[in-house]
């Protein structure tokens, strides 16, 4: 399986920019934890049995108070940073005037084009993925001809397919059920990976932080590089559910 993770430049007010109004963060920690995050996905698939591609945005699809510098230059330093110089990856930008067109374009020329035998689009906001909810999709698509990984809020984490929807407006909200239904509507059949929080919501976030300290106690490690930083900035589940600075 080719797994397919989209990478947006990591500036401020264009990644987690929602955590900083919900959160304890600020513009330049949610970056942080942006690229945290997109270092433990990339390292997980590189764990994995699965190939990585890194889906880049560039100057044309990105908003156009971002559409400036070098983006792809900021994605690439990003995630070989994390995986080393030599890690196998493949970049590739982003083409479409929307994320369901986006996605579409890539997933399609995959399995059309290229002639894959299936691919997975996994965001880059799930820290706590591990190699064994990938290959264990990888695993799925093998039965199913789409596979989708729940998250916070009728979310998804993992869209995977060995066979192309209709992607026009497929992540249209709730995103998990849209997707759903044009798999169906293709007479596709449709199977499940296990649910996970993605950083990209406060709910998300709020889980993210818990999980991470349940695998602290269960000596379980794992997501190094987002536990380092909500260990350095102090972020904690507080009593009342919320999200708090020690």
């Amino acid at each position: 399986m080719i797994v397919v993770v989209p990478v947006d430049p990591p500036r401020e007010g264009l990644v987690l920019s929602s955590l900083v109004e919900e959160s304890p963060l600020s513009d330049a920690e949610a970056v942080s934890l942006y690229e945290a995050a997109v270092a433990d996905v990339c390292w997980s698939v590189t764990s994995s049995g699965g190939d990585l591609l890194v889906n880049y945005r560039d100057e044309a699809t990105l908003p156009e108070a971002h559409a400036d510098g070098d983006p792809e230059a900021e994605v690439r330093a990003l995630a070989l940073d994390a995986l080393g110089e030599d890690a196998a990856v493949r970049f590739e930008r982003q083409v479409g005037s929307s994320r369901s067109a986006r996605i579409g374009n890539t997933v399609t020329h995959l399995l059309e084009r290229e002639g894959v035998q299936s691919a997975g689009v996994l965001e880059p906001t799930v820290p706590l993925v591990a190699r064994t909810e990938i290959d264990g999709a990888a695993m799925s698509l093998r039965r199913h001809e789409v596979v989708l990984g729940p998250s916070d809020e009728g979310s998804t984490y993992f869209a995977g397919f060995s066979e192309p929807i209709d992607f026009a407006d497929a992540y249209a909200t709730p995103e998990l059920s849209t997707l759903a239904r044009r798999a169906a509507d293709g007479g596709l059949s449709v199977g499940f990976a296990p649910m996970l929080p993605t950083v990209a919501t406060a709910a998300g976030f709020r889980a993210t932080v818990a999980g991470l300290e349940a695998r602290r106690a269960a000596e379980r490690p794992g997501a190094e590089a987002t536990a380092t930083l909500v260990d350095e900035l102090g972020i904690r589940v507080g009593e009342d559910g919320g999200l708090e600075r020690e």
